[in-house]
């Protein structure tokens, strides 16, 4: 899996890291087992600071989303079976483009609708 980060944008860099694995746990790119790169190793491969990845793992940490094991690093905690909520998300956007609803008004609605 090939992480990447922009440091133009105003999105902090470690919600940039936790993000994309999400993403690849969501789609299911990432599975249950999977190790994710040392932190030392992605700062550096990044050019980031080792805090920032680790702050990006903790946070993954406490979703339930990877595990933090001493000696063996991140690894993918579970991944739940998607198809429904895929499916769901797919119906949002269809309806969300036959209504010619912009994505950020779509997002920000599906944002709302998560709280």
């Amino acid at each position: 899996m090939l992480l990447r980060v922009d440091p133009s944008s105003p999105e902090p860099l470690f919600q940039q890291l936790a993000d994309q694995v999400r993403r690849a746990v969501a789609r299911g790119e990432l599975t249950a087992g999977a190790r994710l790169p040392a932190a030392r190793e992605l700062s550096t491969s990044l050019d980031i600071n080792l805090h920032t990845v680790l702050r990006a793992y903790q946070e993954l940490r406490d979703e339930g989303v990877i595990e933090l094991r001493r000696g063996r690093g991140a690894v993918v905690a579970r991944t739940d079976d998607l198809a429904a909520l895929h499916e769901a998300v797919d119906q949002v956007v269809q309806t969300a483009r036959r209504l010619h609803v912009p994505p950020a008004t779509t997002l920000a609605l599906l944002k709302e609708a998560l709280r």
